[in-house]
């Protein structure tokens, strides 16, 4: 009998009715309780939460329901992130009433500046901010109810308890001033500040819209209907009805529905939401189909090889979103301060009550103090900060092909000073073509061709694609091995027919005593030339003898070199990593400006070494990023600090990885690490102005300095500038 066992998964969920940093932090300790949950991170932006549980079961419903005696309201995942935003003046009906109903208890503000006296009667007074306190106004009460029961703070409480001291103060001093005396009255602050919040809170919505159209974009890039090539013709069927191995037909202009290879016809295809690149890449029969991509002018049919998560789109909006919802490392230091925030803020408002009142002042004073106190301490912009520039930045990274899975590589990637690049595929094509062959004598070139054909037909290796791409070249006819064994970082080995051939480095060659001096001064001679040698020996009863060399050219990537004189240029040490020997790996670094003399090359590192080198590096007090493309990058990619993968590479190493380059363009490494550095920046401008409202503004208001109102606009424009200057990223290109 066997036992499976489940590994813990993600949940998403969407919460209603947060407010601040505190919401955040009281959310989380609600869902932590829940047994099986072993991690749970909340943003504030986005209104969600990640939660990491065991399996079990009903275990979404208690998490809702934990999130629901938490005093919020549990949501579809995305429900923040897909709210339309049909017209930019949606849900300002109750700024609107609010404004309306405040300005003529302003009126009189500003009549006292220009020397009239516009003061309405009490009755006025009490009619106009009565609506706005308890009918507008009843959102603070009810969340800061919920708070009050779980025994914790949160900005609707602080509001709600500062504008209900204003208005019962104005209630108190009106109901027992003499008749027909005009008795100074605070209802225009509790009405102010409650509409100076909703006001606050409307733009910090709509700013939030902005910061997740990166998801929606991508959303919008998925048709709703497919043509499908069935028994009666063409048909059209909802794409989530489209089944892997149906042929489509896609129109020009139309989006491919989802993955696939070109069967009929040829088109150029607008790439540009993938990768970012602009120009038209031409597909004919064979090419590979991303859904979401846009077909030119040509109307072809393509065969669907991945649907539903399993299409490059979905793994991208998949990436984009796990961006978007962790937490980066700088945030928990935000979380630990706004865990203790609002129930200091109350005893300095309680302080800042009885200071005033005990040192002579009249009560009124004091209580309008206490209410500036309570109105400006609100950690709205505390709990913005972070998550609304790590939403911009990696939004803007995703349209121009830069895809960060993880807010902890974005928020390392500014701090690299050491770049290691893989070589094959990453630095170059990665596309090595047999540039010679030198056989032993008495041995036929066309022969020993044939054979190494054979014996590399079923590898993905580069170098063994480009065997068989040159005897397909000469038309020669090629068997399938048999008893075929890889041996990783030197050969292969196996038998094309009755004869059994090895084929792999020199290096390895030297290993199994292979005697190579007769082609040593050729292979001497080709790898001084930048050349990978290669040697071809056969098994016999007397032991292994050199059948020939092959030697392979491989071409730099274009703007290989200017991404690297990019980096140089940023003060970043470059390093490429290969697998071919000290000469070719040499030669080719110099073709790329890079200056082996200086160390900047690692020449003959097997693939299980790479990250042993990535930690040698590290070890030197470096912050090193890893650039690569293949499955033997990916415990490298593991092992840096940052990994970048590049998208035209393997699933494996993008999964190891914490960004992706979907172009492949080693120019986009230095684009990536100065997105991470404008986005790092961002969130220390937020945080500072974040803690600098706090800070600056409570001891003012304690001291008298700051009225209820203008405590309230404070407050509200210390979220709004925050996500303003967030904002300020979408703005951001990668330099030419």
């Amino acid at each position: 009998m066997t036992s499976t066992t489940l590994s813990p998964s993600p949940v998403d969920i969407g919460i209603g009715g947060m407010t601040c940093a505190s919401c955040v932090s009281r959310v989380e300790k609600a869902l932590k309780k829940v047994p099986g949950v072993q991690e749970a991170t909340v943003n504030l932006a986005t209104e969600s939460a990640r939660i990491v549980v065991a399996p079990g079961d009903n275990l979404d419903a208690r998490l809702r329901r934990a999130v629901r005696d938490a005093g919020y309201e549990p949501r579809a995942a995305d429900a923040a992130v897909m709210e339309e935003d049909a017209s930019p003046w949606t849900g300002f009906m109750p700024v609107a009433v609010g404004l309306a109903l405040s300005a003529p208890l302003v009126l009189p503000m500003i009549g006292d500046l220009l020397g009239k006296h516009w003061m309405l009667a009490p009755i006025w007074q009490f009619l106009l901010v009565t609506p706005v306190q308890f009918i507008l106004g009843a959102r603070f009460y009810k969340a800061g109810w919920s708070a009050l029961k779980a025994l914790t703070g949160n900005m609707d409480l602080l509001v709600a308890i500062g504008t209900t001291a204003g208005w019962l103060l104005s209630m108190w001093l009106w109901l027992t001033s003499e008749p027909d005396v005009m008795v100074h009255l605070y209802f225009e602050g509790s009405a102010v500040v409650i509409t100076l919040v909703m006001l606050g809170k409307w733009l910090e919505a709509r700013a939030k819209r902005q910061t997740t159209s990166a998801i929606r974009a991508l959303h919008a890039l998925r048709p709703d209907v497919a043509h499908l090539m069935g028994l009666d013709g063409e048909v059209d069927v909802p794409v989530a009805e489209v089944l892997v191995g149906d042929r489509l037909v896609v129109k020009p202009g139309e989006r491919f529905p989802v993955d696939g290879t070109l069967l009929e016809g040829y088109t150029q295809v607008d790439e540009s939401m993938l990768t970012g690149e602009p120009l038209p890449v031409a597909k004919d029969a064979g090419g590979a189909l991303t859904g979401g991509s846009i077909n030119g002018d040509g109307r072809v049919v393509m065969q669907v090889g991945a649907v539903g998560g399993e299409t490059v789109l979905s793994r991208i909006i998949r990436l984009v979103e796990d961006a978007q919802a962790a937490k980066a490392p700088i945030q928990r230091m935000v979380d630990q301060v706004s865990a203790v925030f609002v129930p200091v803020v109350l005893v300095l408002a309680v302080v800042t009550l009885l200071g005033w009142w005990l040192t002579g002042h009249t009560f009124e004073l004091a209580v309008i103090h206490a209410v500036s106190v309570l109105v400006i301490a609100c950690p709205c912009a505390l709990g913005l900060a972070t998550p609304a520039a790590i939403m911009a930045g990696t939004g803007v990274a995703a349209k121009h092909g830069i895809l960060i899975k993880d807010a902890q590589a974005l928020e390392l990637a500014h701090k690299v000073d050491v770049v290691a690049f893989d070589k094959t595929g990453t630095l170059t094509v990665g596309k090595p073509k047999l540039t010679a062959l030198s056989v032993a004598a008495g041995m036929n070139e066309a022969e020993l061709l044939r054979v190494a054909a054979s014996l590399q037909s079923g590898s993905e290796h580069p170098l063994a694609r480009a065997v068989v791409l040159a005897a397909k070249e000469k038309n020669l006819a090629f068997e399938s091995p048999d008893n075929v064994r890889a041996v990783p970082g030197r050969g292969s080995e196996g038998e094309v027919g009755v004869r059994s051939f090895l084929i792999g480095s020199l290096r390895w060659m030297g290993e199994l005593g292979v005697d190579v001096r007769s082609l040593a001064d050729r292979a001497a001679e080709l790898q001084s030339q930048g050349a990978t040698v290669s040697a071809l020996a056969e098994r016999a009863t007397d032991g292994l003898t050199l059948r020939a060399l092959m030697a392979f050219g491989d071409e730099p990537k274009p703007g290989a070199r200017e991404a690297l004189a990019a980096l140089r240029a940023r003060g970043i040490k470059t390093v490429m990593i290969s697998g071919d020997n000290k000469g070719a790996a040499e030669a080719m670094a110099r073709r790329l400006g890079l200056r082996p003399e200086e160390g900047e090359v690692m020449a003959e590192v097997l693939p299980g070494d790479k990250a042993a080198r990535v930690v040698a590096l590290k070890n030197g007090g470096h912050t090193v990023a890893m650039v690569g493309d293949g499955v033997n990058d990916a415990p490298a990619l593991a092992a840096a600090d940052v990994g970048m993968a590049m998208g035209n590479g393997t699933d494996v190493a993008m999964h190891a990885a914490g960004i992706t380059l979907m172009r492949g363009d080693p120019l986009l490494v230095a684009a990536a690490l100065e997105i991470s550095d404008r986005t790092v920046a961002k969130i220390r401008q937020n945080l500072f102005w974040a803690f600098f409202y706090n800070a600056a503004g409570i001891p003012l208001a304690a001291l008298g300095y700051l009225n209820p109102v203008m405590a309230g606009a404070a407050m509200a424009m210390s979220s709004v500038s925050v996500m303003s200057n967030a904002l300020l990223l979408k703005r951001w290109k990668p330099r030419k």
